[in-house]
Parts: C-alpha cells; structure tokens; sequence
C-alpha cells in the first residue's frame, strides 16, 4: 500500500509524505517461544503507537536519553541483575560477548548518584514545570434580550356559525321559577337564623351581665377581706417590732446602768491612782521646791565639791610637809651624837634631896617638846598658805 500526497495537498499541508511497503504478518503460534535477538532485530514496526522508540506522556517532566544510552542502558541493567546458573542459557550469546567486552559504569562513590548528561551539540533546558502563557481577549458589551412575543398558536380547522333563534333553547319563566324559590327560601331560612341568634345574644348578654356584677360583687368583698387581713398583719407586725424595740431599749438601758456602775466603781479609785502615779511621775510639783532642786541644790553641791576639793588638797599638802620633817628628823637622829664635855664632878645629894636628873635624860626631855614646836610652826605655816 503506497500513499502519496498531491502536488495541491502538499503545498496545503506542506511537504509531508508517508509511504508503507505491503507486507504479510508473519504466522504466530499458539504458544510464545524464545526468541534470539537476530529476530528480534527483524522486526520493524509500522504503528508508532507500539513503538518502543517513541515517547509517550509529558516530556518535560522526563529526562531525555541518549542514543548511546539508550542502546547500552539495557545491557548495564543485564549486567547488575544478579547472574542465575539457570538463566545463563537462555541470554544469547551476542548479549553475552558484549557484556564481556563493553566495560560497565563503576559504582558511584560514598555520598553521590550518576545522572544523565546531555551530549548533544545544541543543549536544551529540561524543567518539571509546564511553560504557562496568558492570553487575553476582549468580548463586546452585554446586550439585553429583547422582549419575548406572545405565543399565539396557528388556527387549526373551519369556522363554523350556528344561528340560535328566541325561545328555541330554553324559557325565562318556566327556568326562573325554581330558582327564584330557591333564593327566597335560603332569604327566609336565613333571616330567621340571624333572629334567633340575636336572641340568643341577647339572653347570653344578660348572663354575662348577671355573672359580672356577681363576680364583680365577690371580688370587691375579696378585696376588702385582703384588705382588713393585709391591715390585720401590719398591725401585728408594728405591734411586734414595737415590741421587740421596746424589749431591746430596755436590754440598752440595762447594760448602759451596769456598765456605767461598773465604770463608777472602776474609776473611783483609777481618779486617785492616776494623779497620784502623775504626781510621783513628777507631771505635778511646785515650783519654788522644782527650782530648788533644777537650781540651788545642784549650785550647792558643786561649791561644796570645791570647798572640800580645796580641804583634802590642803590636808594631802600637809601630808607631804609632815612627812618631809619627820624624814629630816629620821635623818638627824640617825646620826650619831657628838661627844659631851666632861661635866664637873657635883654633891652627894641629901637623903631629902630629889634624885638627879642626868643630862642625857634631860636633852631627851627637852627634844620632844622641840620637836612639837617645830611640827607647829609647819602647820601654821601650811594654814597661812590655805
């Protein structure tokens, strides 16, 4: 089967041409036998629908691959599938050889990946994102539809015309009669119903008159019993709180004159306490004596304090002058005494004279009472310096 496009088609469509040689499909068996890969190659396809080759899908999202990879991926697939010493008969033997020869990609190392690399000579972006264009267009004002015409359906038939002359359909009179009857009855029935329900009104009127003044009557003397008991319960209440003030003022006052006895009897004696705890306080005193003793007495002790300053620093003088004299004499007497000249040779004394006195004895005599007399003078003179 050849097709060929015509000289008008193809400057149309533009130089496009297809062409498939006849061919018979070869005979299938009924069960699927291995096939070496010379057959294999054989086989051309017509359909691009079942070709390998082509593409299908979107390929943007995909990687294209190379011829070469194409060709060689298959093998490097056969070569890292694990080998089975079952299978290793049925892989031909071209497969095989080429394995052995063609040396495959070595492993990729610790941390990275193999990816496909372009190796065309005019390389293309490869992106998972369709590329996406806004277009716009402007559409004219919307117009409003015009009023719907009425539906008036097309004339089916002939016109056909009767001519009805007075008196052949039906009489007035004779027609009228039962009508009329009927009207005035339902007038009649009518009036004498709304007659007996205005009687009736009327007698329900008068018992609803009746029942009003009855119930209105009860309900006045309602009233006044509400009122005498709601007065009754007042006067009780007023009665009961006047009571209960009364009994609370009597319990006020109780308390007031016991309370008021015991502060009496309390303070007769706190009055007396107080003023006598002020007054030894010293918040109570005289002036004359407070002036006394803030003034005088304090002036009194302080001169006294000198006058007997002044007499303990005479006496400590004294004291001292003393001392000095008697440590002279201490000195003086410890010396020893010069000698005496010999003294004439004296009487026999009478039996009625008195004993002689030595002389020695005599100077002894005689020293005390110089020694007071030199101890006098000192005092004196320690009395004319004070």
């Amino acid at each position: 089967m050849e097709h060929t496009v015509g000289p008008a088609q193809a400057a149309a469509d533009g130089p496009y041409s297809y062409s498939s040689q006849p061919r018979s499909l070869p005979p299938r068996p009924k069960y699927r036998e291995q096939s070496n890969g010379s057959e294999t190659e054989k086989v051309r396809y017509g359909n691009i629908m079942v070709d390998p080759r082509v593409v299908r899908g979107n390929v943007l999202s995909s990687h294209p691959t190379p011829p070469q990879a194409q060709s060689t991926e298959p093998l490097a697939i056969e070569v890292k599938r694990p080998r089975r010493a079952s299978k290793s008969k049925h892989i031909p033997a071209r497969r095989l050889t080429l394995e052995q020869i063609r040396p495959g990609t070595p492993e990729p190392v610790a941390g990275r990946v193999h990816v496909h690399v372009q190796t065309e000579l005019y390389l293309e972006e490869i992106s998972d994102r369709i590329i996406e264009v806004d277009g716009e267009c402007q559409t004219d004002e919307f117009l409003d539809r015009p009023p719907t015409p009425l539906f008036i359906p097309a004339k089916s038939g002939k016109d056909v015309a009767t001519q009805i002359e007075t008196g052949e359909l039906f009489d007035f009179d004779i027609e009228v009669k039962p009508i009329l009857e009927v009207l005035v009855g339902k007038t009649v029935e009518q009036a004498l119903l709304e007659v007996m329900e205005e009687e009736e009104l009327s007698q329900l009127w008068s018992h609803q008159r009746a029942f009003a003044e009855l119930r209105n009557a009860e309900f006045a003397e309602l009233q006044r019993l509400e009122e005498q008991d709601r007065r009754i319960r007042e006067e009780k209440e007023r009665r009961r709180l006047e009571h209960l003030e009364k009994l609370r003022k009597q319990k006020e006052t109780a308390e007031k004159i016991a309370v008021r006895a015991f502060a009496q009897r309390y303070l007769a004696d706190l009055i007396p306490s107080v003023f006598n705890n002020l007054h030894d306080s010293g918040f109570f005193y005289d002036p004359i004596e407070r002036d006394i003793e803030t003034e005088f007495l304090p002036w009194l002790m302080s001169e006294v304090e000198e006058e007997l300053q002044k007499k303990v620093l005479g006496r400590i003088m004294l004291d001292s002058l003393i001392r000095t004299v008697v440590e002279q004499r201490l000195d003086e007497f410890s010396r020893p005494p010069p000698p005496a000249p010999p003294a004439p040779p004296a009487e026999e004394p009478g039996e009625t004279d008195a004993a002689p006195k030595m002389s020695g004895e005599e100077d002894d005599a005689d020293q005390p009472v110089a020694e007071e007399e030199e101890t006098d003078q000192p005092e004196e003179g320690a009395e004319e310096e004070l």
